[in-house]
């Protein structure tokens, strides 16, 4: 990573939400509610003594508020206590009769009042304090979570709320609950996420967040139909429970914050929320990833209501968009494009600050697998700066600048660190981004002021080291200015920086060593002093400099001036005609010139039909237009020539590179004589054999094999030792080759297995 391109500190997503705190979500669940009269003491009205009593979700905290509500009125009249609680008990049935049955079933004491509870209330003196007080529950409650004390089961009694006996989500729990989705309910929806909480929990290995969750999730089956079941149904089951039934046709993104319901699921989802980007980063499965940044895509609208949740989304969405899988890059970046467009404002100039940041850390190293990985984040890059252009014209600015610097400083101090500052993949990656940049979104009257300094900077990076070794990065160079002027249409001075490619190279000159695999140029910025003895060194120099000088002549061939631009190039490409020895050199470039050549003298005679002069500017760009469009034959040859370059470099990334990469193992083949030695040593002790000659013992017809006496007369009598005079001799199995054999021959044979010497007699036959 060159110096200072990635000094910038990291974009800061988790910043807390401005004005915006939400309460707690786990109240005290054994809270007592006091009422106080006029002159009676305090009584609880329901207290927590009850320990195998499970408090109601919801109701006990809105009785505790109805209850204070009307306290003033209570306190004005003077009634027992019995007639009070009365009267509060049935407005309770009125308001919350849900919960009044479940004080019918588990707390009848609450609801059996007598009236002498009345009269004997009246009757007491009223309550004074005693000298000393002694400790109550709340404040036992208070000194045992300061203490970080626990209970004899274990239980930690915090001001947070007990630990409670989380239950385990079952396959059918998830069933019913995907069941009674279709009629959502804001309680339902509650139970849901507090699930998929532990699920995250569970996921993560998060023990303390999945012991203080209500539900528990082991089960990998019970977690995956809780996942799917979240990212397939839940979301639209919460649109229709927000919204009702969708008008058709309409395209609008609806606000969930417009809702009326909104006020009660806004806890809840931003819970799910926050659940759903902690499983986008603990999910390793590509196919699983993919269904949750569809979801997350869809969920867009409810991440806006929450910028705390939006910005760790964005932040996930960035590690994604530069190391993820490519179909993964492609989802986070449509939610990343989906959050600019939304709220530029907001988030458009910190996403694309930390989305340069990353792209710079990612273009360290590049190799025939990462290019098309980096290709991509150009592309998508660019696109997200031309949502603005106010944004990118000061991003690009920045950056350009300070590229800028760190070639001024390579220039003037003139050592090897600091070239190496300016001469690695991340700054010649950068300027191709803002090639790219400024070549796309032109017209732009707001990046015109940039593209000249852009160009200068290119070409100091050229000039600042042209030496031979250093040809690749100025081919990578010599591209991104030819891009920027044929999309700009501003004059580049391009073609001399390949043309003295032609005068300092010998191509006449013998290739020092043969290389074993082609330089690809595509992935290299620098090339070893080995690599320019090679002959594979002069032949991809020498198509390159074929690519490059039709890729340049072809964006000025509609031009006016194209006869008097493409002068210099003719005029060196005939003079490396006349000093070229190659044939194949000298073939290509021929058939450049040609072409060339054709389409000079196209453009020379239709300005000689052109009527208006060279200072009417208007009429010069309206012929160029009306030239560009009917086509010309550089042109034409051009097209054709790219469908074929481009399939070839497609082969070459997916296929050959990847080949030669690999380190295959080397089969090392015994020669064929030295494998005869080797077994004439192994069996010499085994056979005892005086011919040189190999695979001489055979067996006769009768499948007695030929002895060592038979051997010895066949080459008494044929002295030259012919091996067809052996064969016959052997293959005769007459009554003299069956009278050479005595018992201990015979017997000497019969010790060798017949397997042995068969193996032998067929491998020599293999070799």
């Amino acid at each position: 990573m060159y110096r200072g391109a990635v000094q910038y500190e990291s974009l800061e997503f988790g910043a807390e939400e401005s004005g915006e705190k939400a309460p707690p979500e786990n109240p005290l669940p054994e809270l007592s509610v006091v009422v106080e009269g006029a002159d009676q003491a305090p009584h609880l009205l329901c207290g927590g003594q009850q320990e195998d009593r499970k408090p109601h979700s919801s109701s006990p905290h809105w009785l505790c508020q109805s209850v204070r509500r009307d306290d003033p009125h209570l306190s004005s009249q003077h009634k027992g206590y019995a007639s009070e609680h009365k009267d509060q008990l049935s407005r309770l049935k009125l308001r919350d009769p849900e919960f009044y049955k479940f004080l019918q079933e588990n707390d009848q004491s609450l609801l059996n009042f007598s009236e002498s509870d009345s009269s004997e209330d009246e009757g007491q003196q009223p309550h004074s304090l005693p000298e000393t007080l002694e400790p109550g529950p709340l404040c036992l409650v208070q000194e045992a979570s300061e203490e970080g004390d626990e209970d004899e089961d274990g239980v930690s009694r915090g001001l947070k709320g007990k630990k409670r006996d989380s239950v385990p989500v079952t396959l059918a729990m998830v069933e019913r609950w995907k069941h009674a989705s279709k009629h959502l309910t804001p309680r339902l929806f509650h139970e849901v996420v507090q699930a998929l909480r532990a699920a995250v929990a569970t996921a993560q290995g998060d023990q303390e967040g999945a012991e203080a969750s209500k539900f528990q999730v082991t089960d990998s089956a019970v977690f995956n139909a809780l996942v799917s079941f979240c990212i397939r149904d839940l979301l639209g089951c919460l649109q229709k429970l927000l919204f009702g039934k969708a008008p058709k046709g309409s395209s609008r993104v609806q606000q969930p914050s417009s809702s009326p319901l909104w006020g009660k699921l806004r806890l809840d989802v931003k819970a799910y929320l926050g659940s759903v980007i902690q499983l986008v980063a603990c999910v390793a499965e590509t196919t699983v990833a993919a269904a949750l940044l569809q979801h997350v895509g869809n969920s867009v609208p409810y991440f806006l209501t929450f910028p705390r949740q939006c910005r760790m989304l964005l932040k996930r969405m960035v590690t994604l968009w530069s190391t993820g899988e490519e179909t993964l890059r492609v989802l986070a970046f449509l939610v990343l494009s989906r959050v600019c467009r939304h709220k530029k404002d907001t988030f458009l100039s910190p996403v694309l600050k930390q989305m340069y940041i990353t792209y710079v850390r990612n273009c360290k190293f590049t190799s025939p697998s990462a290019l098309p990985l980096i290709n991509f984040m150009q592309r998508t890059l660019t696109e997200l700066l031309a949502l603005d252009t106010g944004v990118a014209y000061q991003h690009a600015f920045l950056y350009i600048r300070q590229l800028a610097v760190h070639l001024r400083n390579a220039m003037t101090t003139r050592r090897k660190e600091t070239y190496q500052s300016v001469y690695n993949w991340q700054f010649v990656h950068c300027l191709r981004l803002w090639c790219h940049v400024l070549s796309t979104m032109c017209p732009s009257e707001a990046l015109q002021p940039l593209i000249y300094p852009l160009a200068q900077v290119v070409i100091g990076c050229i000039k600042l080291v042209p030496t031979a070794r250093y040809y690749p990065l100025r081919m990578h160079c010599v591209r991104a200015l030819t891009l920027l002027s044929e999309r700009t249409g501003v004059f580049i001075p391009v073609l001399p920086f390949v043309l003295e490619v032609f005068q300092q190279v010998d191509f006449n000159r013998r290739p020092g060593r043969m290389s074993s695999k082609p330089i690809n140029f595509a992935v290299v910025l620098k090339l070893s002093k080995v690599n320019l003895q090679e002959k594979a060194y002069r032949d991809g120099l020498l198509e390159q400099l074929y690519d490059l000088t039709l890729e340049y002549l072809h964006s000025q061939a509609h031009t006016i001036a194209f006869p008097e631009l493409a002068l210099p190039a003719v005029l060196q490409l005939k003079s490396f005609l006349r000093e070229c020895k190659v044939a194949n050199y000298c073939r290509q470039m021929r058939q450049l010139l040609e072409k060339v050549q054709e389409n000079a003298d196209h453009i020379c005679s239709r300005r000689q039909r052109a009527s208006f002069g060279v200072s009417s500017q208007q009429a010069v760009d309206a012929w160029e237009k009306q030239t560009r469009e009917e086509g010309t034959p550089l042109t034409k040859y051009y097209s054709q020539w790219r469908k074929l370059r481009d399939r070839e470099i497609q082969l070459e990334i997916s296929g050959k590179e990847q080949l030669e990469d690999l380190d295959f193992p080397k089969i090392k083949r015994p020669k064929l004589g030295d494998k005869k030695d080797e077994d004439r040593v192994e069996f010499k002790d085994l056979f005892d054999l005086d011919s040189d000659e190999d695979g001489t013992t055979d067996f006769s017809e009768r499948g007695m094999p030929g002895s060592s006496g038979a051997q010895q007369r066949a080459e008494d009598e044929d002295e030259d030792g012919s091996s067809s005079s052996e064969a016959s001799h052997l293959e005769d199995g007459g009554p003299d080759a069956e009278a050479g054999l005595v018992p201990l021959e015979l017997w000497l044979l019969a010790q060798g297995p017949e397997d042995e010497l068969q193996d032998l007699q067929l491998s020599e036959e293999e070799d």
